[in-house]
């Protein structure tokens, strides 16, 4: 269900059908498909029968430092989905997990508001907990997804890129490629070697508009008792603006911090950058 308060009892943040996002990602070329809902695997009960299908998950984590992360873990199970969703409040215990699972996963969207606030801390946690980053997300600032590259070139990481559609005009506009890569295991492991390449689209304010506008209409025609609440949707271009500007000073500002934090610790500060960029 949508997070955001009132919209969260009524509306739900996507009404993708699971065999037609799948479709459409094959009548775009794609090789092999996966799908990452938010803390949930419905999609495998649909597609779980296709061979070139593969499950995977956004888990919602917490960090130590109390921010919250969306982390992407991907090619797992059922059984994998119930340890993610049992751990998920821990970061430590997650990341023990994961890495005794050998499970490929990543930080995504890492330079934006999306899940709240950041810690100068989170991104140390980036460089040095994490496989991978989320280098190209299609509904992301260009900014943030470049930002994100920045740090993945730096700290030497595998990048990942996804359309995170919520609306099935923008299913398949962001994907990764492994040129080389003939099954899924080799993929995955291409993935790993940090042989990935991010390729597709950015976010944009009309992309995200006609998206938003999409999930209102579903709303309505699932549930008609809605519709008083689909007119708020005058309000849409407005808070779009709104947010874009708010996601523009988060990355600009935490990428200033992350850069100081980094250049610090570079010069032999140690530890003391973390208290020093924080305060």
């Amino acid at each position: 269900m949508c997070t955001i308060p009132v919209l969260r009892k009524v509306c739900r943040e996507s009404y993708n059908d699971p065999l037609a996002v799948y479709e459409k990602l094959k009548r775009l070329g794609m090789d092999l498909v996966t799908v990452t809902d938010h803390d949930s695997i419905d999609a495998a009960v649909t597609l779980r029968s296709k061979p070139d299908f593969f499950l995977s998950e956004e888990v919602t984590c917490k960090l130590p430092s109390g921010t919250e992360l969306h982390v992407g873990v991907y090619d797992i199970t059922e059984r994998d989905h119930v340890e993610l969703q049992r751990r998920r409040h821990d970061f430590e215990s997650l990341a023990r997990w994961l890495d005794g699972r050998n499970l490929f996963f990543s930080a995504n969207h890492v330079f934006s508001s999306l899940t709240g606030r950041r810690a100068p801390e989170d991104f140390l946690l980036f460089e040095t907990a994490f496989p991978a980053l989320e280098t190209r997300n299609g509904h992301m600032l260009a900014r943030a997804n470049s930002n994100a590259a920045a740090l993945a070139d730096r700290a030497a990481l595998a990048e990942v890129g996804g359309s995170d559609a919520h609306a099935m005009g923008s299913v398949g506009c962001t994907y990764t490629v492994a040129p080389r890569a003939r099954s899924k295991e080799e993929f995955l492991d291409a993935l790993r070697m940090g042989q990935g390449r991010v390729r597709g689209e950015t976010g944009g304010i009309w992309k995200l508009m006609r998206d938003v506008l999409s999930i209102g209409r579903s709303m309505v025609r699932e549930n008609p008792w809605t519709a008083p609440v689909a007119a708020l949707g005058v309000a849409v271009p407005a808070i779009i603006l709104a947010n874009y500007c708010i996601e523009s000073v988060f990355a600009r500002w935490w990428m200033a911090r992350y850069l100081r934090l980094r250049a610090l610790r570079e010069a032999g500060c140690g530890a003391t950058p973390i208290a020093e960029v924080a305060a």
